[in-house]
């Protein structure tokens, strides 16, 4: 399965949102790293410490280099020689290797590292350069193992009292045929602020039966303590929601909640609409954002209606975040 450039960059965009850019910057790092010194080995000749009939110089230390990458500043340590001169054919000037790799690893992230994008990376890295496709396959084996880990790891470390929960679509390969999937990522927030991607997973539709199947997955490697599930109002999500997630509040996500009404109204009126629903959240009580979402209910139904009757439906789920310590609302 293999997914497009411009569906992996809005997959990193949810990442981002969770802090999960930086386990994936740290995945690059090591990868850069050890393609780097595979390289090395390829060019002197040897390992470090082996003696070889090949070997035509030898490792001086290291000096040190900053590469910027779409995942963020990386570390590198570029390997030093004795005798000539060494420098990765991968850090090359104008040589872009930064966006093939950081697709590889969010596809490693989402599906599992395969055939085809171990060749496709060693295609776009240039395997001519002395680092074997053998070579660059133990490295993405080994990156494999890490994500493993990560997307199975326990979750009582620390109690997440809010989570978000979000899908995004992205075109993908099966079979020769591209088709439409699903992706979803839960984010844990805790009472301290950290942010965490929980889990990802792929499914070929949003039913109530595959978000069901992903809480219940979260739930199994120790997630527990929710106070509140912020999300969007699509019907599957929902009902997943109140059937695993018990004990936990609802809160409607006001982002996609001024998407849907900007459906329903003229788009010169967008600006507007947004800004007076946006003061429902800006109130200091309980108490007030449910009386200020009455008020804009009324303002706005003067001239939209459609508008006024969405504010009064979603109102118990848009408000659910005012019962819990002010000092959270920034974080639902």
């Amino acid at each position: 399965m293999a997914l497009s450039q411009s569906d992996l960059l809005r997959l990193s965009e949810s990442l981002r949102s969770g802090d999960g850019l930086e386990m994936i910057r740290a995945l690059v790092q090591r990868m850069l790293q050890e393609l780097i010194e595979a390289e090395a080995t390829v060019r002197i000749g040897a390992e470090p410490g082996e003696r070889t009939e090949t070997r035509t110089t030898w490792r001086n230390g290291h000096r040190d280099r900053v590469l910027t990458t779409q995942a963020g500043d990386v570390d590198l340590a570029i390997p030093k020689v004795r005798v000539g001169s060494f420098f990765p054919v991968l850090l090359e000037r104008r040589r872009r290797i930064d966006r093939a790799l950081y697709s590889v690893i969010m596809e490693a992230y989402v599906l599992g590292v395969s055939t085809r994008s171990v060749d496709d990376l060693v295609k776009a890295l240039g395997s001519d350069t002395g680092v074997s496709k053998s070579e660059v396959s133990r490295i993405c084996a080994d990156l494999d193992e890490q994500l493993v880990a990560f997307r199975e790891r326990r979750l009582e470390h620390v109690r997440f009292a809010y989570v978000y929960f979000d899908a995004t679509y992205v075109h993908a390969r099966v079979a020769h045929q591209i088709v439409s999937l699903a992706v979803v990522i839960d984010t844990g927030v805790s009472e301290a602020g950290g942010r965490e991607v929980l889990g990802v997973m792929v499914g070929d539709s949003e039913t109530e039966a595959f978000w069901s199947e992903f809480m219940r997955s979260l739930r199994g490697r120790g997630l527990s303590g929710v106070r509140l599930v912020i999300s969007d109002a699509h019907t599957g999500l929902v009902a997943a929601i109140r059937k695993v997630m018990l004990g936990s509040a609802h809160q409607r996500c006001r982002v996609h909640f001024v998407r849907n009404v900007f459906g329903v109204i003229p788009k010169a009126a967008a600006e507007m609409v947004a800004a007076t629903i946006r003061t429902i959240f800006a109130q200091p009580d309980a108490a007030a954002v449910r009386t200020q979402l009455d008020a804009v209910a009324v303002m706005l139904g003067a001239q939209f209606p459609k508008v006024e009757h969405m504010l009064i439906e979603a109102k118990a789920e848009l408000t659910a975040f005012a019962d819990f310590p002010h000092q959270h609302w920034k974080k639902t």
